[in-house]
């Protein structure tokens, strides 16, 4: 293994959990989709709904999560960090999946969220300032 692959070791944890994950957001939705006999859109089933947006949110915010991590790990960015952000991305997502798909857990939905992202924000944070770090050396 070449030493860019093998400097992803932590992104392809993250990856792969993160893979399962969208695994089993997307099994709900066919699930429900079959139930519900709903093959386009969400026929208005409050629950197809409620998996729908579950499964759309971490499609819209884990990728750019692994994208940034990946970019830090390659760079060599301190891998305890990387591990931080990977272990607040899983849990962020496992919450605020479980925040919609819950009536009675909005507080995890907004914890989640908010731990996404502040991964990504930070992450990306972390991108420009070794961006410019190397642009200044």
């Amino acid at each position: 293994m070449n030493s860019a692959a093998s400097s992803l070791h932590f992104t392809l944890l993250f990856a792969g959990l993160c893979g399962l994950l969208q695994f089993a957001l997307t099994v709900l939705v066919v699930v429900r989709r079959k139930q519900a006999r709903v093959s386009l859109l969400d026929g208005g089933d409050a629950q197809l709904v409620k998996r729908i947006r579950a499964h759309g949110n971490f499609v819209e915010v884990a990728p750019m999560a692994l994208l940034l991590m990946a970019l830090l790990e390659l760079r060599g960015f301190v891998p305890w960090a990387i591990v931080c952000f990977g272990v607040l991305l899983v849990m962020g997502r496992l919450l605020h999946a479980a925040g919609i798909l819950s009536a009675h857990r909005m507080w995890a939905r907004a914890a989640g969220m908010g731990m996404s992202l502040f991964v990504v924000s930070v992450q990306a944070a972390c991108c420009l300032w070794v961006f410019l770090k190397y642009q200044i050396s």
